[in-house]
């Protein structure tokens, strides 16, 4: 029997006392797991971000290795005082892990020795078939001829670089924390009514991200200008293995919501009459299935246009959209699907209300940081209000 951490980063380890070369003690197993030997599974999301492994990322099986990955991130901060891997967007950090884009800057690394890059890039290998273990590390040169390989010199730039670091990451988390309790207090409120003994985190998991492999739990509704969103993807979910309430991969949810919006505004666009605005969203080569092309496959904005400039653009009245039940499906790291319920109410010429409902699916691509749709399905009744 073994036990992965996932959880490891510098926070997590303690000095026994204040005594030189005093134990080093690990703590905070809150997202420990038990796995046999060197086995391998989806565990489900977990750690902290700028300490995740490549493997977790791409939501592939994993075991021991991601442990080892933590462990050269933390070598890399301690030799330094910075991370090898930053950036304040955290799909672009993900993406610098997953590539392993890393390197050894002057003048920081100069006088670091080649023995301890060398354990670092083994440590930080992206294949986790190939990355060192913790028994090879143990043996690494660096580590068992440290009398004869490690560099002697005392590192004050590192220490003070490592005093910064350690003040950032300790605001950071106070305001992570602080926006985390106003935006789930209500859902969280909810799960507390319902499961009264969660067990809460210690606060060095505050900025850690946590989630079960199994289903989300429904989330209040988002409220737009004229478009509704009801049973919206949030990020609040529970692991069925555990008491502890989680919190699902920020980026997931943001790259979710990140749909559900733009989707909305092509939405707004349609209602408003603006072509403009639609085709900007929309691929230039847009295919779909509507009501309005009687089961033929139409591509390109023409048959699009046609509505727009004859229709919607003067039609006067209002128009209110209510999004039903969205479910957000990720494609890699590009691409994206978006399958709802819509529903239209709307005034005809004569001011009579009417309604209609339409199931919809929408693919989007991402292209030069911005999404397009590039194909939708629309079943149900015209979306296209009659004057």
């Amino acid at each position: 029997m073994g036990v992965v951490h996932r959880d490891l980063k510098p926070e997590n380890l303690l000095l026994a006392s204040k005594c030189k070369n005093a134990a080093v003690k690990l703590a905070d197993f809150g997202l420990a797991i038990e796995v046999q030997g060197d086995q391998q599974a989806w565990f489900g999301f977990a750690g902290t971000p700028g300490y995740l492994s490549p493997e977790v990322l791409r939501k592939e099986a994993y075991g021991k290795p991601v442990d080892i990955w933590a462990c050269g991130v933390i070598l890399y901060i301690l030799l330094v005082g910075y991370p090898p891997f930053w950036d304040e967007d955290q799909h672009k950090l993900y993406q610098q892990i997953k590539a392993g884009a890393y390197d050894f800057p002057s003048p920081e690394w100069d006088t670091v020795t080649p023995e301890a890059k060398n354990l670092i890039n083994q440590m930080l290998t992206i294949n986790p078939a190939k990355r060192i273990t913790a028994q090879e590390a143990l043996k690494h040169p660096w580590v068992c001829q440290r009398s004869t390989v490690a560099s002697m010199m005392h590192r004050q730039e590192t220490v003070e670089c490592l005093k910064k670091f350690n003040a950032r990451r300790k605001l950071k988390g106070a305001i992570l924390t602080t926006m985390l309790v106003s935006r789930n207090f209500s859902a969280a409120k909810s799960l507390l009514n319902k499961k009264a003994d969660v067990k809460p985190q210690t606060n060095s998991t505050k900025n850690s991200i946590v989630t079960s492999p199994k289903g989300n739990l429904p989330s209040p509704a988002l409220e737009a200008q004229t478009t509704v969103i009801h049973n919206a993807v949030d990020g609040i979910k529970e692991s069925s293995d555990s008491s502890n309430a989680t919190v699902e991969d920020e980026e997931m949810k943001a790259r979710k919501q990140e749909i559900i919006k733009i989707t909305e505004q092509l939405i707004e666009a349609n209602n408003n009459g603006d072509f403009e605005a639609y085709a900007k969203i929309c691929d230039p080569g847009l295919t779909c299935f509507e009501p309005e092309a009687l089961g033929n496959l139409v591509e390109g904005m023409d048959f699009h246009r046609f509505y727009f400039e004859n229709l919607l653009s003067k039609n006067s009245k209002p128009i209110h959209t209510t999004i039903l039940n969205p479910h957000v499906h990720l494609i890699g790291d590009e691409a994206a699907c978006i399958a709802y319920i819509r529903l239209t109410q709307y005034v005809d010429g004569q001011g009579r209300p009417h309604s209609s409902q339409s199931e919809e699916t929408r693919v989007w691509h991402r292209r030069d940081s911005k999404w397009q749709n590039v194909h939708f399905h629309c079943s149900g009744a015209p979306a296209a209000p009659l004057q």
